[in-house]
């Protein structure tokens, strides 16, 4: 063999142990790897409306009525009654913005009124504007009745002319509505978390 084979040979040798040297050190480390799970509780929602998780719902006047004003099971000039939506979110570990709407009424009686709070209004769509709110995450009592009181008056009108021409009114009324009917729709959507 010539001196250059066995040096050949010599490095060779020498690599070799250099290269199990360092890469037996390498995998002579102990290793450890620690799995975990990300837990995060998902929030509850329940939202009811009158017990019931369908937000459409169809109120008939005749079933909210005063006892002592009902005319044979129908509503006219006189009668009053009133009724209520309930918004339950107990249960839900969030804020719920609701929205409470009118939708296909039909054959309104001119002088029907409703009153919220107090407050007088011709129509249903114009009480709707008011009857939005929130109900808060951390809010103690999750749950809100909207009382919506209606009054057909007897006579409307300030003056005998006024209420000489709202009697016609009713009348006609009277002659051609069958059924007053709407729907009420009441929405509710998660409040949107605020940074603290």
């Amino acid at each position: 063999m010539t001196n250059k084979k066995k040096i050949l040979i010599i490095l060779a040798i020498i690599s070799a142990i250099i290269v199990s040297f360092i890469g037996g050190q390498s995998f002579a480390k102990y290793i450890s790897e620690v799995k975990g799970h990300g837990v995060a509780e998902v929030a509850s929602w329940s939202f009811k409306v009158n017990g019931q998780e369908e937000q459409t719902q169809t109120i008939q006047l005749t079933s909210t009525y005063d006892n002592k004003t009902l005319v044979n099971n129908k509503i006219a000039p006189g009668t009053k009654g009133s009724f209520n939506i309930i918004i339950d979110a107990n249960g839900s570990d969030v804020g719920i913005d609701y929205t409470v709407k009118i939708a296909n009424e039909q054959n309104k009686p001119n002088n029907l009124k409703f009153i919220y709070e107090d407050v007088e209004y011709n129509t249903i769509t114009e009480l709707e504007k008011v009857l939005s709110g929130t109900i808060n995450a951390d809010d103690k009592n999750k749950e809100r009745t909207l009382t919506i009181d209606w009054i057909w008056k007897y006579e409307t009108g300030s003056n005998a002319t006024q209420i000489a021409e709202n009697d016609a009114i009713d009348t006609n009324d009277g002659k051609t509505i069958t059924d007053y009917t709407f729907d009420v729709i009441v929405s509710g959507v998660q409040v949107m978390p605020q940074d603290a």
